[in-house]
């Protein structure tokens, strides 16, 4: 990398909370992030509301070429949910 690496420190507040993620809308308005629980360390229950914080640095792009596998499973992904979403139409309209 031909920059040096700083450390940014983000901060945000939960305004969800699931069985398997937490939603966070960034501080400056710059967006909303969801992770999964087990990327999330914390002594606390969890709630709405609650601010979090962690260190960010600059994403790298590593390299020119796409990595297969991930362009395919997304492309999987994508087709299963327009085959649900018609589904869904059809079955709306069947009624």
């Amino acid at each position: 990398m031909k920059y040096g690496d700083k450390l940014i420190r983000m901060e945000g507040v939960i305004v969800e909370v699931h069985d398997g993620c937490v939603a966070v809308d960034l501080k400056g308005r710059l967006g909303y992030l969801k992770i999964p629980m087990r990327m999330l360390i914390t002594d606390y229950p969890l709630a709405v509301g609650q601010e979090v914080a962690w260190n960010m640095s600059f994403i790298e792009q590593l390299g020119p070429e796409a990595n297969d596998k991930y362009v395919s499973n997304l492309d999987v992904y994508n087709r299963r949910q327009e085959e649900a979403r018609l589904k869904n139409e059809n079955n709306k309209e069947a009624k």
